[in-house]
């Protein structure tokens, strides 16, 4: 049964959480949609398929506002608490520091707990739809929109420039096209004027060009027969497939075996079988190499020595100088191979390793980002948004460069997956225990007439009286 301080702190720590929740998950939306904005402008899209893309993008990144909204909101309750003197009071009761955390230790246990399972079962389906919407969105070219002066290239195969556009819209003027369905041949078109219309069932952009000339190239550049064809003509049609600029659809199954979108139990069997399949390899270079040199199995030689001079004739020499040349050769091939395999098997199994910690480490985060901010909060003694909302973003980066450091030292092989991925927990954890150790001791860490009183101290025991 809740006692009425764990009453206390549950509801002086429920309003600023859940406002720093929504206020990281806003932030952090802002960002992948500046991120993504050159994506998604001048494709036509619906607003159906905006949201969805702003949904997928975002669910990602609950994993990260959770660590930032327990931070600063524990920063905030305690600063609260003791900018009322309520924390002051709490200890005069005689209630240390760590009873009054354990009501929100439950709900930080909860809310790792919460952030493990999101991250394990819920992102892993929520990349997959994004990698598969922001592929059709990538391929699908933008609105057909010629300028002028400028080279429209989006449809393939095609390089249209055109001088002049009239106000209709439809009225073109010095029209220029590389024709480049053949990258062996250059074939021109080149026209004084002309208008430009879309074909009603939107598939094909249709050009009436008038006084102009086709340059065409016969034959292949290089071979000794090709010629070039003038033709001049009074009125010309050309058509562009446009359907290439409509959104496709992407299966989900093309990025499904991505680390990103595995569970932590699927990755775990990917190591597994990816160890498997080293063991494998290791084992047919092995065969390779007894194949190529067969006396290695061979018990018996070297027994039977002699010192004897051989006399081998020039002809067998060679044959034998080649023949080792041969030899030398299959051996070179097959340890590069077999060393290139265990490359990839290595670079496989690291981020397989990667993504497995990720999960774990960043649900653990919760725990010492809270034990960061609430001593802190209870150090600092100001609530609101001012001081808190300044330490607890410091806190953050510190803890979110450790984790950008740890990742990219481990994907290039300077650190194992276990040290990398929990490098910023590893990092910040001797934080947490010496934060929590001054508050228990009512430390004046943050206090400034603390320090001004130590400097004048020191000022007095260095300036010698008159």
């Amino acid at each position: 049964m809740l006692k009425k301080l764990d009453k206390l702190i549950l509801k002086a720590f429920a309003g600023p959480f859940i406002a720093t929740f929504f206020i990281a998950v806003f932030v952090l939306m802002m960002q992948i949609l500046w991120k993504y904005v050159d994506d998604l402008v001048g494709k036509g899209l619906d607003l159906i398929t905006i949201a969805q893309f702003m949904w997928y993008a975002s669910a990602s990144l609950l994993v990260l506002a959770m660590p930032i909204a327990i931070l600063i909101s524990s920063i905030m309750t305690l600063g609260n608490l003791g900018e009322t003197f309520e924390l002051v009071a709490i200890k005069s009761a005689g209630i240390s520091l760590l009873r009054l955390f354990r009501p929100l230790i439950v709900v930080i246990a909860f809310c790792a707990a919460l952030t493990f399972l999101f991250a394990n079962y819920i992102i892993p389906v929520t990349n997959l739809k994004f990698i598969t919407l922001y592929n059709d969105i990538f391929y699908k070219k933008p609105a057909f929109d010629l300028k002028e002066g400028v080279f429209y290239t989006q449809i393939p195969s095609y390089a249209i420039k055109i001088g002049k556009k009239g106000k209709d819209g439809q009225t073109i003027n010095d029209i220029l096209i590389y024709d480049q369905t053949n990258p062996l041949q250059d074939n021109t078109i080149i026209a004084k004027s002309g208008r430009m219309s879309i074909s009603p069932d939107q598939n094909f952009l249709e050009f009436y060009l008038r006084d102009g000339h086709r340059y065409q190239e016969n034959g292949l550049a290089g071979d000794g027969n090709t010629e070039f064809t003038t033709l001049q003509f009074e009125s010309f049609k050309k058509l562009f497939d446009l359907s290439v600029l409509k959104k496709g659809v992407t299966s989900d199954s093309v990025f499904q075996n991505s680390q990103k979108m595995l569970s932590a139990r699927q990755l775990q069997e990917n190591i597994d079988t990816l160890r498997k399949l080293q063991i494998t390899v290791n084992q047919q270079r092995r065969k390779s190499i007894n194949n190529i040199l067969p006396f290695l199995n061979d018990t018996s030689a070297g027994k039977n020595k002699t010192n004897a001079t051989l006399n081998i004739p020039d002809s067998l020499e060679n044959k034998i100088h080649a023949r080792a040349y041969g030899i030398a050769s299959d051996l070179r091939a097959t340890y590069t191979y077999a060393a290139d395999e265990k490359k990839l098997r290595d670079d496989d199994i690291k981020i397989n390793k990667l993504e497995w910690h990720r999960k774990f480490s960043l649900s653990f985060a919760c725990f010492i980002l809270f034990f960061i901010g609430a001593p802190l909060g209870s150090i600092i003694r100001k609530g609101g948004f001012g001081m808190p909302l300044v330490a607890g973003i410091s806190f953050f980066l510190i803890f979110h460069l450790l984790n950008m450091f740890g990742e990219k030292f481990v994907r290039e092989n300077i650190l194992s997956p276990v040290l990398g991925m929990w490098l910023a927990v590893i990092g910040l954890f001797p934080l947490c225990i010496f934060l929590t150790y001054k508050a228990m001791h009512d430390s004046q860490l943050f206090n400034k007439e603390f320090y001004y009183r130590t400097f004048n101290r020191i000022k007095t025991l260095l300036i010698p009286k008159k």
